[in-house]
């Protein structure tokens, strides 16, 4: 039943609930009623700071309450897929923080029941809406860089243990550089190239163990249970060819994060640090063309020294982690269920990202190609008039 306002609950109040909160409070589109972790007592002090009426213990005791339309899941990625569950056994339509699940089988079941409930799935991440992509996205679609032949993207650095009070888990199964930081760039490429057709890969792990840098554990050894610096090869469905890299065993590199080769120009996403790049909803776009080539000739003509920055007009283009514009895959997908169509930040497309990962590995695993079964639709471009807050 489509709907004025859609009633949502947070599951997983870490950090990253706050920009969710208060990016979501300003549509009325979406009302935040409830809120829940495993702790009543900061459930309730989260909740009395936002005004969200009703704060729960956990999230059984969310999933019962009926006045509940939209679940948003911002649990660890180790339990997001029976939550994700749940939440749809439950009558709720889900939207999720990356990854959907650890594994395809958890994210096979999600999808499945959505179905049979005709509920709807979204799922972060959606900064490939942001106006970086979404312009990146407009000089593909208008024919700028002519028919794209290749794409490569890099994410590498050296782990989180220099910063993160625990680290562990981003060197145990369900996550490592593909799982962890890899869906930020793989949905970037999927974004603007569409489906993959096959993929091969390569994998290997540096260390066996690594030592925490920063406190309060600084000196305590942690295993590392899966591999940390992955090379893969994507075979899009519409011909073009992509590489992508993930390791956390990487000390510096200037790799640009990422780029996309057609046949009439470069587009290029320079950031150098790691954590910039495709998480990020804005940023500059470099652009070389025939007009601009640089080696015309040797030495490289001066007037040709720098590639041409990209200006557009498309919205949301913050380049902070700490205020962005997260949720608005959420308000998109709320949007959709009222108007009777798919959400751009899709279940489909979060099953086929989990997909073509979880198929790097096992390609790296096996040495051989494996061809991707699942697919997906490519999502619309998000109009520039997507309203930024209560003018909506």
């Amino acid at each position: 039943m489509k709907k004025e306002v859609y009633n949502v609950g947070i599951i997983g109040l870490g950090d990253i609930s706050q920009v969710y909160i208060n990016n979501l409070k300003k549509y009325p589109i979406v009302n935040l009623l409830a809120c829940s972790c495993r702790s009543l007592e900061k459930a309730t002090r989260i909740a009395k700071a936002n005004d969200i009426p009703r704060p729960y213990p956990g999230t059984a005791e969310l999933l019962a309450d009926p006045d509940l339309d939209v679940i948003l899941n911002l649990t660890l990625p180790g339990v997001h897929g029976p939550i994700n569950c749940a939440a749809l056994e439950a009558g709720k339509h889900v939207y999720t923080e990356k990854p959907l699940a650890k594994n395809r089988a958890e994210a096979t079941e999600i999808m499945a029941i959505a179905a049979s409930k005709n509920l709807t799935v979204g799922s972060a991440p959606d900064t490939f809406l942001g106006g970086r992509l979404q312009a990146c996205r407009t000089l593909i679609d208008t024919g700028r860089i002519g028919r794209i032949i290749g794409a490569s993207a890099f994410v590498v650095s050296h782990g989180h243990e220099w910063h993160h009070p625990n680290p562990d888990f981003f060197y145990q199964p369900g996550a490592g550089p593909l799982l962890d930081i890899g869906p930020y760039y793989m949905t970037a490429l999927l974004s603007l190239l569409g489906p993959v057709r096959s993929v091969c890969a390569m994998t290997n792990r540096a260390f066996d163990e690594r030592v925490i840098e920063s406190n309060p554990r600084r000196g305590e050894s942690i295993p590392v249970d899966v591999d940390t610096h992955i090379s893969a090869n994507l075979a899009f469905r519409n011909g073009a060819i992509g590489t992508l890299i993930t390791s956390f065993d990487v000390w510096d590199s200037e790799l640009p994060r990422l780029e996309i080769y057609g046949t009439k120009g470069t587009i290029c996403l320079r950031d150098v640090d790691p954590l910039s790049g495709p998480n990020l909803f804005g940023g500059d776009i470099w652009l070389t063309t025939r007009e601009n080539y640089r080696w015309t000739s040797n030495p490289r003509p001066p007037h040709l020294a720098e590639w041409v920055v990209v200006k557009h007009d498309h919205p949301f283009n913050e380049t902070s982690h700490a205020k962005n514009s997260r949720g608005i895959g959420l308000i998109d997908m709320v949007y959709a269920i009222q108007q009777g169509r798919a959400p751009r930040a899709s279940g489909d497309m979060a099953y086929h990202s989990l997909d073509v990962m979880e198929s790097i590995l096992e390609s790296a695993g096996n040495e051989t190609f494996i061809p991707i079964q699942s697919t997906f639709e490519l999502p619309s471009p998000l109009p520039k008039d997507f309203p930024l807050s209560e003018q909506c």
